[in-house]
């Protein structure tokens, strides 16, 4: 599913406000400290990671270790969890969590290798270190209140905070893939439409869609399916724009390319890229042709479009 601090980004549901700039809300005091992922609850949520017992964490591990840095907005106690195997994910936690925040630091140590190296293949690139910390990210426990980072690169957004999910780490590992996906994007496609669908379609790719309930591309088709197709939108904030992203997307890789072909491709094209442009790059037609053919795939769906991916093409994605 998702930032200077203009290019912090936020993952969050649509429903969740509490005290955050979401989407097409406009809150002056945060506008310049959040760029937001506007998303719609739609299906629950699925397929957790296999826990791993908390009394396996030693207190002595979990109090030593390298100093926490500068997070994007917590300012709590920065409790060490431990480091994946390969050095490249460093997990934290707010020890007020108490032990199933401790257990979903665990889980994403244990994890968190699997998910840097399936972001790597999507985008054909080796990802610099990161440092994780958990916390209740607007009060909320089970997920809902996101993630951010300030900066979509290895160097200023390496510092990524993910919202607990109590007894579901699963959803952890996918607020972690959501921010982590951006950094590989190098700057290029921050805090535009097309970029924040490509975020979110990599964090429903290696999180196996267990942020399914995060979905926009429903609202897209509810509001007359705007396109945004031959235009991108300057900005992360608008559900219209990113539901567009996600089902085309979609209907993309249901005519068999993967997101691994499509991830470096939009990143080739940069912040102004358009989705009429990736699709004359990837099929060799005129991107004309693009929201015209779309359309059709869309009209032609015999349920319409009742999630992120209305042409099933999960499967296909990678």
């Amino acid at each position: 599913m998702a930032v200077s601090l203009t290019g912090t980004t936020l993952y969050t549901p649509a429903w969740v406000i509490r005290n955050i700039d979401i989407c097409h809300y406009d809150l002056p005091e945060f506008r310049s400290v959040f760029k937001v992922y506007f998303l719609r609850r739609s299906f629950p949520m699925h397929h957790p990671i296999r826990a791993t017992s908390v009394h396996k964490i030693s207190a002595a591990v979990a109090s030593s270790g390298p100093t926490a840095p500068a997070w994007p907005s917590y300012t709590g106690t920065s409790q060490f969890v431990g480091t994946s195997p390969s050095g490249s994910v460093s997990v934290y936690v707010d020890p007020t969590l108490g032990a199933p925040g401790l257990q979903n630091a665990q889980d994403l140590v244990n994890d968190a290798d699997r998910v840097v190296t399936a972001n790597n293949q999507i985008f054909g690139t080796t990802g610099g270190s990161v440092s994780v910390i958990i916390f209740a990210i607007g009060g909320a426990t089970d997920g809902t209140g996101g993630a951010d980072h300030l900066g979509c690169d290895y160097t200023t957004g390496n510092a990524i905070e993910v919202c607990a999910s109590f007894g579901n780490s699963a959803r952890v590992s996918a607020l972690l893939e959501a921010e982590l996906s951006e950094c590989s994007m190098g700057g290029n496609l921050c805090g535009v439409s097309t970029g924040e669908a490509l975020s979110r379609w990599c964090a429903a790719v290696v999180g196996n869609n267990v942020l399914s309930d995060f979905a926009t591309a429903p609202q897209w088709a509810q509001d007359g399916m705007p396109d945004f197709v031959d235009q991108t939108d300057p900005t992360d904030q608008n559900p219209d724009s990113i539901g567009a992203g996600m089902a085309f997307l979609s209907w993309l890789m249901s005519q068999g390319y993967s997101l691994g072909q499509i991830a470096p491709a939009m990143v080739s094209l940069g912040t102004s890229g358009t989705l009429a442009q990736l699709y004359a790059n990837l099929t060799g037609n005129a991107a004309s042709n693009a929201w015209p053919n779309f359309q059709a795939a869309v009209q032609n769906l015999p349920n319409g479009v009742t999630d992120d991916d209305p042409f099933n093409a999960m499967s296909q994605a990678v």
